[in-house]
């Protein structure tokens, strides 16, 4: 049996700065210090009900014969998904044990022009770019050049939310976890109407907080992305720069980027596609919107960087994430109850949902899951993986159709042995609603 105890790997690596920062829980804020030359040693962290971080669980081995059953299962719901037309295209991988086990694409990265998605047809991430943020901003705080715990105040001066209070006590942290305390997608709407970021950052400053910071869950893109403008700050390089010389090049991600302008001048990119009449898909022309918001919503990628990126969140790639680190960006730090509810999969299958660091953690069937979804128009994107399994999936997808959202529970439940529920609705005339009652949870593969 492998088990990594956290605790242990922070007292030995400086890789864990601050953890307890970066796991605050509803409680008020102490003012920080400002950035110390060099990372300390992370604090302990106080036991709390929750789902725990990947490195405090042991790993255990799918039996093959289930994953080889599984990865059938897959491409037969794929199969018929594509027979439904669900999807303008599509392209999906399944990694377990750092080995890419499973990978198909399927239908057109531009359906006027017939244009076939392959394993390098980039698409847009939306939210899964948040991921990469956070990441980048953990090895900047490991090279001593801020802290999760670093005051927003301290780094920008131009940054103020309503209440002076709120405004002294927001940190990093607290934009990265989604707990900043202002009322969910605030000025989305805005920027969808073509505000300037710039303008939409002052306007932060007229809106009634929720709760102060640290205090609760708010999903945010315009908030999140002031960590482009702290890491700008702090190592005077550009927030893009800094993930293609940190995460991009050193993972192979060979057709990862950001910005519109990357996305077109890809060699095989998939249009944004609507729904149109007689189960037919029409191509549109993607927006610049969201591209506005780097750090929340900017990277471009292929299913094949996305399986090397999977990989990593994994802990495959120690030279480029290590553990520790990981530690950090997938402890869970504060309660996210509606997740539970926001679907039939969800509400059948999660039991805890709660916001880590640019990632999702929910306990599913009592395992806990890492994941996050993202939509922008005409593309949606979905990511998870099991820590305990070292097992995973990513699906991205060009058209604004749900119904492959439903697929990757469907993997899930096939990888742990659960009652097969169509999720999706590829083999009847809607997706499922409810579960059907649980049955005995499978007897449990050996240790390792």
């Amino acid at each position: 049996m492998r088990i990594r105890y956290l605790t242990v790997a922070c007292a030995i690596s400086l890789a864990c700065t601050n953890l307890a920062a970066a796991q605050i829980q509803a409680q008020p804020h102490a003012p920080a210090p400002a950035p110390a030359p060099a990372p300390a040693q992370a604090q302990a962290v106080p036991a709390k009900t929750l789902p725990p971080a990947s490195g405090l669980i042991s790993t255990e081995e799918l039996p093959q014969a289930r994953v080889q059953a599984t990865l059938v299962d897959y491409q037969r719901w794929l199969d018929q998904l594509d027979a439904r037309h669900g999807a303008a295209g599509l392209a999906t991988a399944v990694v377990v044990d750092d080995k890419v086990v499973y990978e198909h694409t399927l239908g057109y990265a531009d359906a006027a022009a017939r244009t076939p998605v392959s394993p390098t047809t980039v698409f847009r991430l939306a939210s899964l770019s948040k991921a990469f943020a956070t990441a980048v901003t953990g090895l900047m705080v490991d090279r001593g050049k801020l802290r999760w715990n670093t005051r927003l105040v301290d780094v920008l001066p131009y940054f103020k939310l309503k209440d002076v209070q709120d405004t002294e006590q927001a940190t990093v942290a607290d934009i990265l976890g989604q707990r900043v305390g202002l009322p969910h997608n605030t000025y989305d709407n805005l920027l969808e109407d073509d505000v300037p970021y710039d303008e939409l950052v002052r306007k932060l400053a007229e809106v009634d907080n929720t709760c102060a910071p640290g205090q609760c869950y708010g999903y945010q893109n315009v908030a999140f992305s002031l960590i482009g403008d702290v890491l700008f700050a702090r190592t005077g390089d550009f927030f893009d720069k800094l993930v293609e010389r940190n995460l991009f090049k050193p993972l192979q991600m060979q057709t990862a980027s950001y910005g519109l302008s990357a996305l077109e001048s890809s060699k095989n990119w998939a249009r944004p596609h609507h729904a149109g009449k007689g189960h037919t898909w029409v191509p549109f022309e993607p927006k610049e919107t969201y591209y506005r918001v780097a750090p929340a919503a900017g990277v471009n990628a292929s299913i094949r960087d996305m399986e090397l990126w999977l990989i990593a969140q994994m802990g495959g790639r120690q030279d480029v994430l290590p553990t520790v680190l990981l530690d950090v960006l997938h402890a869970p730090g504060v309660a996210t109850p509606t997740e539970v509810r926001a679907t039939p999969w969800r509400h059948a299958r999660l039991s805890d949902a709660q916001y880590a660091l640019g990632w999702r953690v929910y306990t599913y069937n009592g395992e806990t899951l890492i994941f996050h979804a993202g939509a922008v128009a005409g593309y949606r994107t979905m990511i998870g993986f099991f820590p305990k399994y070292h097992a995973g999936v990513v699906t991205l997808w060009n058209s604004s159709g749900a119904m492959p959202s439903g697929l990757m529970p469907m993997v899930f439940d096939d990888l742990l042995g659960l009652q097969h529920v169509d999720w999706a609705g590829v083999e009847s005339d809607a997706p499922a609603k409810a579960a059907p009652p649980r049955k005995k949870k499978p007897r449990k593969a050996k240790h390792r």
